[in-house]
């Protein structure tokens, strides 16, 4: 599914010595620490300073495919896009990949749900909310509501 899906959002990470292991390797944690900064540029990036609060998204489920080890000398890029979205939550898949080689190191899923904060509910994501992903991701509410599988 990765290779035809497009990546308008891509940050380039630093790998801090404490991110890795005895044998040189990036901690499997790590990871979700970079994915999660790579989220907080895209949501930044897709919706301007908007306050989180008003926004009211949280993460509903997430998960990471490891298929190469990262090295502290790699130089690592984080992409970001919305592959889904529904009524209620949308799902970002993200990518972290060698610059230098274009390895693919890890590949992430991430459920995120529309959220009040008050009654900590879900809730519908605004239309406002669905037409800023829409127009940074250059794609129809249709095209970006269809289930995965079908596209």
């Amino acid at each position: 599914m990765a290779d035809d899906v497009k990546f308008r959002h891509v940050l380039p990470v630093q790998i801090r010595f404490s991110d890795v292991d005895q044998y040189g390797h990036m901690n499997n944690s790590s990871y979700f620490s970079l994915y999660d900064l790579a989220k907080t540029s895209y949501i930044r990036e897709v919706f301007g300073e908007r306050d989180w609060k008003e926004l009211g998204i949280v993460v509903a489920n997430i998960n990471a495919d490891f298929l190469a080890p990262v090295f502290f000398s790699d130089e690592l890029e984080i992409e970001t896009t919305v592959i889904h979205l529904g009524h209620k939550s949308f799902t970002l898949l993200q990518r972290a990949y060698n610059k230098a080689s274009g390895v693919l190191k890890c590949q992430c899923r991430t459920v995120m749900v529309g959220y009040d904060i008050l009654t900590k509910e879900p809730v519908d994501l605004p239309d406002d909310f669905k037409e800023a992903v829409c127009r940074y991701e250059e794609k129809t509410l249709e095209e970006l509501s269809q289930p995965i599988e079908n596209r």
